[in-house]
Protein backbone atom coordinates (compact mmCIF):
# COMPACT_ATOMS: atom_id res chain seq x y z
CA UNK A 1 0.00 0.00 0.00
CA UNK A 2 1.10 3.57 -0.67
CA UNK A 3 1.52 5.51 2.57
CA UNK A 4 -0.64 8.58 3.20
CA UNK A 5 2.55 10.61 3.74
CA UNK A 6 3.79 9.79 0.24
CA UNK A 7 0.39 10.53 -1.30
CA UNK A 8 0.41 13.87 0.51
CA UNK A 9 3.92 14.69 -0.74
CA UNK A 10 2.96 13.82 -4.32
CA UNK A 11 -0.11 16.03 -4.13
CA UNK A 12 1.94 18.92 -2.75
CA UNK A 13 4.27 18.81 -5.75
CA UNK A 14 1.38 19.25 -8.21
CA UNK A 15 3.41 17.66 -11.00
CA UNK A 16 0.35 17.22 -13.21
CA UNK A 17 -0.71 20.83 -12.82
CA UNK A 18 2.81 22.03 -13.68
CA UNK A 19 2.81 19.85 -16.81
CA UNK A 20 -0.60 21.17 -17.91
CA UNK A 21 0.45 24.80 -17.32
CA UNK A 22 3.71 24.35 -19.25
CA UNK A 23 1.90 22.57 -22.08
CA UNK A 24 -0.64 25.37 -22.42
CA UNK A 25 2.06 28.04 -22.13
CA UNK A 26 3.85 26.32 -25.02
CA UNK A 27 0.65 26.39 -27.06
CA UNK A 28 0.43 22.58 -27.18
CA UNK A 29 -2.71 20.51 -27.12
CA UNK A 30 -2.61 16.99 -25.66
CA UNK A 31 -2.00 15.53 -29.11
CA UNK A 32 1.07 17.78 -29.57
CA UNK A 33 2.59 16.57 -26.31
CA UNK A 34 1.71 13.00 -27.21
CA UNK A 35 3.48 13.37 -30.58
CA UNK A 36 6.57 14.88 -28.95
CA UNK A 37 6.86 12.27 -26.19
CA UNK A 38 5.48 9.09 -27.73
CA UNK A 39 3.12 8.82 -24.73
CA UNK A 40 -0.59 8.24 -25.21
CA UNK A 41 -3.07 11.10 -24.83
CA UNK A 42 -5.03 9.23 -22.11
CA UNK A 43 -1.85 8.72 -20.06
CA UNK A 44 -0.84 12.38 -20.36
CA UNK A 45 -4.36 13.41 -19.38
CA UNK A 46 -4.26 11.15 -16.30
CA UNK A 47 -0.87 12.60 -15.31
CA UNK A 48 -2.11 16.17 -15.75
CA UNK A 49 -5.20 15.43 -13.65
CA UNK A 50 -2.88 13.87 -11.03
CA UNK A 51 -4.67 10.56 -11.20
CA UNK A 52 -1.30 8.83 -11.73
CA UNK A 53 2.27 9.82 -10.96
CA UNK A 54 4.75 9.41 -13.83
CA UNK A 55 7.81 7.17 -13.51
CA UNK A 56 11.17 8.86 -14.04
CA UNK A 57 11.44 7.76 -17.69
CA UNK A 58 8.01 9.24 -18.48
CA UNK A 59 8.76 12.49 -16.65
CA UNK A 60 12.06 12.81 -18.56
CA UNK A 61 10.22 12.54 -21.89
CA UNK A 62 7.71 15.18 -20.82
CA UNK A 63 10.39 17.54 -19.50
CA UNK A 64 12.34 17.34 -22.76
CA UNK A 65 9.22 18.01 -24.82
CA UNK A 66 8.40 21.05 -22.68
CA UNK A 67 12.03 22.28 -22.63
CA UNK A 68 12.51 22.20 -18.86
CA UNK A 69 14.79 20.24 -16.58
CA UNK A 70 13.10 17.38 -14.74
CA UNK A 71 14.02 19.09 -11.47
CA UNK A 72 11.48 21.80 -12.30
CA UNK A 73 8.64 19.46 -11.35
CA UNK A 74 10.00 18.94 -7.82
CA UNK A 75 10.47 22.62 -7.04
CA UNK A 76 8.23 25.05 -5.24
CA UNK A 77 9.47 28.23 -6.89
CA UNK A 78 12.78 28.72 -5.05
CA UNK A 79 15.34 31.03 -6.63
CA UNK A 80 18.12 29.32 -8.57
CA UNK A 81 21.27 28.79 -6.48
CA UNK A 82 24.78 27.74 -7.49
CA UNK A 83 25.00 25.46 -4.45
CA UNK A 84 21.99 23.69 -2.94
CA UNK A 85 21.66 21.58 0.16
CA UNK A 86 18.78 19.14 0.52
CA UNK A 87 18.38 17.90 4.08
CA UNK A 88 17.24 14.37 4.80
CA UNK A 89 13.81 15.55 5.94
CA UNK A 90 13.31 17.67 2.79
CA UNK A 91 13.23 14.74 0.40
CA UNK A 92 10.63 14.51 -2.35
CA UNK A 93 9.48 10.89 -2.53
CA UNK A 94 7.34 9.72 -5.41
CA UNK A 95 5.65 6.34 -5.52
CA UNK A 96 5.25 5.15 -9.09
CA UNK A 97 2.24 3.07 -7.97
CA UNK A 98 0.41 6.25 -6.94
CA UNK A 99 -3.35 5.70 -7.27
CA UNK A 100 -2.96 2.08 -8.30
CA UNK A 101 -0.63 2.34 -11.28
CA UNK A 102 1.84 -0.50 -10.66
CA UNK A 103 3.93 -0.44 -13.84
CA UNK A 104 7.46 0.32 -12.73
CA UNK A 105 7.48 -1.10 -9.22
CA UNK A 106 9.67 1.45 -7.47
CA UNK A 107 9.78 4.56 -5.32
CA UNK A 108 12.06 7.38 -6.33
CA UNK A 109 13.34 10.29 -4.29
CA UNK A 110 14.66 13.41 -5.98
CA UNK A 111 17.93 14.32 -4.28
CA UNK A 112 18.82 17.63 -5.96
CA UNK A 113 15.41 19.03 -6.85
CA UNK A 114 16.29 22.50 -5.55
CA UNK A 115 18.75 22.98 -8.41
CA UNK A 116 16.78 23.40 -11.61
CA UNK A 117 19.65 24.06 -14.02
CA UNK A 118 21.79 20.94 -13.96
CA UNK A 119 23.04 18.23 -16.30
CA UNK A 120 22.60 15.27 -13.94
CA UNK A 121 19.52 14.07 -12.05
CA UNK A 122 20.35 12.09 -8.89
CA UNK A 123 17.69 9.93 -7.27
CA UNK A 124 17.51 7.49 -4.39
CA UNK A 125 15.42 4.61 -5.73
CA UNK A 126 13.73 1.76 -3.88
CA UNK A 127 12.87 -1.22 -6.07
CA UNK A 128 10.17 -3.75 -5.23
CA UNK A 129 10.04 -7.46 -5.88
CA UNK A 130 8.11 -8.31 -9.05
CA UNK A 131 7.44 -11.30 -11.25
CA UNK A 132 9.27 -11.29 -14.59
CA UNK A 133 6.05 -11.33 -16.58
CA UNK A 134 4.86 -8.17 -14.78
CA UNK A 135 7.97 -6.11 -15.55
CA UNK A 136 7.52 -2.98 -17.63
CA UNK A 137 10.40 -1.76 -19.79
CA UNK A 138 11.19 1.94 -19.99
CA UNK A 139 13.53 3.92 -22.20
CA UNK A 140 14.54 7.55 -22.55
CA UNK A 141 17.36 9.46 -24.18
CA UNK A 142 20.55 9.79 -22.18
CA UNK A 143 22.68 7.75 -19.84
CA UNK A 144 22.14 6.29 -16.39
CA UNK A 145 24.34 5.18 -13.49
CA UNK A 146 23.24 2.93 -10.63
CA UNK A 147 25.11 2.16 -7.41
CA UNK A 148 23.37 -0.50 -5.33
CA UNK A 149 23.20 0.27 -1.60
CA UNK A 150 20.99 -2.52 -0.24
CA UNK A 151 19.37 -5.77 -1.34
CA UNK A 152 19.76 -7.67 -4.59
CA UNK A 153 18.68 -6.03 -7.84
CA UNK A 154 18.10 -7.51 -11.25
CA UNK A 155 18.56 -5.20 -14.23
CA UNK A 156 17.09 -6.41 -17.51
CA UNK A 157 17.25 -5.35 -21.11
CA UNK A 158 15.21 -7.15 -23.76
CA UNK A 159 17.85 -9.88 -24.13
CA UNK A 160 20.20 -9.64 -21.13
CA UNK A 161 20.00 -9.84 -17.35
CA UNK A 162 22.43 -8.55 -14.74
CA UNK A 163 22.27 -9.17 -10.98
CA UNK A 164 23.68 -6.47 -8.71
CA UNK A 165 24.72 -6.82 -5.08
CA UNK A 166 25.52 -4.01 -2.60
CA UNK A 167 28.56 -2.12 -3.83
CA UNK A 168 28.01 -3.07 -7.49
CA UNK A 169 27.43 -0.36 -10.06
CA UNK A 170 26.04 -0.21 -13.56
CA UNK A 171 26.33 2.42 -16.29
CA UNK A 172 24.21 2.15 -19.41
CA UNK A 173 22.63 4.03 -22.29
CA UNK A 174 19.07 4.55 -21.17
CA UNK A 175 17.70 4.56 -24.71
CA UNK A 176 17.85 0.76 -24.38
CA UNK A 177 14.50 -0.53 -23.06
CA UNK A 178 15.23 -1.60 -19.47
CA UNK A 179 13.53 -2.81 -16.31
CA UNK A 180 14.47 -3.53 -12.71
CA UNK A 181 13.22 -5.75 -9.93
CA UNK A 182 14.35 -6.68 -6.43
CA UNK A 183 15.13 -10.40 -6.12
CA UNK A 184 14.58 -10.70 -2.37
CA UNK A 185 11.60 -10.04 -0.12
CA UNK A 186 13.42 -6.94 1.09
CA UNK A 187 13.32 -4.01 -1.34
CA UNK A 188 16.56 -3.06 -3.07
CA UNK A 189 17.83 0.51 -2.70
CA UNK A 190 20.18 2.31 -5.07
CA UNK A 191 21.65 5.68 -5.85
CA UNK A 192 20.76 6.43 -9.47
CA UNK A 193 22.10 9.28 -11.54
CA UNK A 194 20.38 10.10 -14.83
CA UNK A 195 22.02 12.21 -17.51
CA UNK A 196 19.22 13.22 -19.89
CA UNK A 197 20.34 14.36 -23.31
CA UNK A 198 18.30 16.83 -25.34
Amino acid sequence: MVSDDIKHEVRKLHIGRKIRELRKKSGFILQDLSDRTGLSKPLISQIEKEVVSPPVATLLKISRALHVNIGFFFQNGELEEKVVLVRRDESKVIDSRYFGRDESGYYYEALAYKKSKKNMEPFLVEFKRKKVEKLSYFSHDGEEFIYLLEGTLEFRTENQQYVLYPGDSLYFESSIPHAYRALERKNARALTVVYPTR
